[in-house]
């Protein structure tokens, strides 16, 4: 995994050579490393929550809600400035590695003295040395700010990829040991900790540059402008995200936040997966189109198309299967979570469009009109959680769940102003995947219910048949056997690409 020469490290030139074949086998490298992660991650959740109480999950949950806040603005939206500008130069990522630097140092700084507040608003001081300890997340991630986004930039998906999976496979023992001697909660405070400094320290030996002394005439002001922009999106984007755990943890204390929690954190395991796989591929490749309408606009519901034939059946099988998979996953001790988990799964395929917004918007550089999107509908998404506060976890997850299904076409019509994007184009993207998920969940919760099998195991089995016997009958149906061929043929594209890679030196 050689190292690019310094210069080659900000311009993007030679990757419009190729930048389909890019995309498509960085969307396989991302897969298969947010794939390892997932099991990694799996295997974190299955033995911690084993080792570890509810409280103990809600405590650091109280804590890490109020810090994801900040992260939004821990690079200032920076690190999308630098990948998404056409042409950038050394002066100016010095610049903005200092700026990412100053931000991190001084969100530490803030959260060090919101400690106390914390431990006030939720009764709990053990909040206070948990909170010290996090703060350094924010520090750490300053420093891996402006590498990560030169990786990116230069669509080095290898090279992440082998990252990501070496930090959590770090980073999960570590947890996992500290539970098993006793540690309780600081369990779930090292798993961060390790996992981001780990993750910075690689980044610097992966990216072949270093900053320089900061420039006054390096022309930034730009780049900060619309960095700005898309930190104030992502702080919106957390707030929605947050509110309901914040508002839980208030209300209802630790015990049903680490229930609710765990419930949204192991349904939002595969949402990462996918979202960040796409992601990660998506804002590089659409800064590159985007001058192109109509190239634009294919390439966007391919992705979305591709993404939606993925999560349907994963989504609609963690429906059906809510109560045995978050038994046989976390422990009878959590079943009470089986329920909130259900409701969530609801609004599962919503929150993978809501991140698509982001992939335009950000690619585009239209940082403003994300913004503006965002100002009006996070209100509503807290609002709901409000509404369903006094009905316990489950009404929290119900509201906030069809609210957001509910206002989801308009936010898309926003998105795709100016754009040839249309509802109908995505209606058609969607239609298949979308309509033969409902279809399979609706037989295989039938099918579940008229066995009646009783042991967990013996529920899985029902339920995962029932998904296998009517995708597969599905191909009898032409429209689908051609969205179905259609994907095949990129799986043996990939296939060709991998046995040719074997054969000739890694560039990434």
């Amino acid at each position: 995994m050689p190292m690019q020469p310094p210069s080659s490290m900000f311009t993007t030139d030679h990757l419009q050579a190729d930048l389909k074949g890019r995309s498509v086998r960085g969307g396989l490298v991302n897969l298969t490393s947010q794939g390892a992660q997932f099991l990694i991650q799996s295997t974190a959740t299955i033995v911690l929550a084993r080792l570890l109480t509810p409280a103990d999950f809600g405590l650091v949950a109280m804590v890490a809600t109020v810090t994801s806040l900040g992260q939004a603005f821990a690079d200032l939206g920076l690190s999308e400035a630098t990948i998404q500008r056409k042409e950038i130069n050394d002066d100016q990522v010095s610049v903005l590695f200092w700026i990412n630097v100053a931000i991190g140092l001084g969100l530490t700084l803030l959260t060090v003295a919101l400690a106390p507040v914390l431990a006030k608003f939720y009764r709990d001081p053990r909040l206070i040395n948990i909170t010290l300890l996090l703060s350094l997340t924010f520090l750490i991630g300053g420093l891996r700010v402006q590498p990560d986004a030169l990786l990116k930039r230069q669509m080095r998906f290898s090279s992440l990829a082998v990252r990501d999976v070496a930090s959590y496979g770090l980073a999960v023992p570590v947890a996992i040991t500290m539970a098993w001697r006793g540690a309780s909660y600081w369990a779930l405070v090292a798993l961060p900790l390790t996992l981001n400094l780990t993750q910075m320290a690689l980044s610097w030996l992966m990216v072949n540059w270093r900053p320089g002394l900061p420039r006054r005439d390096a022309h930034v002001g730009s780049m900060i402008a619309f960095g700005g922009n898309v930190a104030a999106s992502y702080f919106l984007i957390n707030v929605s995200r947050s509110a309901d755990n914040v508002l839980i943890g208030w209300y209802w204390g630790a015990g049903p936040l680490g229930l609710y929690s765990r419930a949204y954190n192991l349904l939002m395991l595969p949402v990462r997966l996918l979202s960040a796989s796409a992601v990660s591929v998506a804002i590089p490749a659409f800064s590159r189109t985007h001058d192109d309408q109509e190239h634009f606009a294919r390439y966007y519901l391919r992705a979305v198309n591709l993404i939606m034939w993925i999560s349907a059946p994963v989504f609609g099988f963690l429906f059906v299967a809510a109560k045995p998979v978050i038994v046989m996953i976390l422990g009878n001790q959590w079943r009470e979570a089986a329920p909130v988990f259900q409701i969530l799964a609801i609004s599962a395929l919503g929150q993978l469009l809501l991140e698509s917004t982001i992939w335009l918007f950000v690619s585009r550089g239209q940082s403003k009109q994300l913004l503006k999107l965002l100002l009006v509908i996070s209100p509503i998404i807290v609002g709901s959680f409000a509404i369903g506060l006094p009905f316990g976890i489950k009404g929290v997850a119900l509201s906030g769940s069809l609210v957001l299904l509910s206002i989801l076409p308009w936010m898309l019509k926003f998105t795709f102003r100016g754009t040839t994007l249309t509802l109908q184009r995505l209606g058609r993207a969607l239609l298949y995947p979308v309509s033969l998920g409902l279809v399979v969940v609706f037989l295989a919760a039938f099918a579940l219910r008229l066995i009646a099998p009783e042991h967990t195991f013996s529920q899985l089995l029902v339920i995962a048949l029932g998904f296998v016997a009517v995708y597969s009958l599905s191909a009898l149906i032409p429209p689908v056997r051609e969205e179905m061929m259609a994907l095949g043929k990129l799986l043996s594209e990939l296939r060709g690409w991998m046995f040719t890679r074997k054969r000739s030196p890694s560039r990434s």
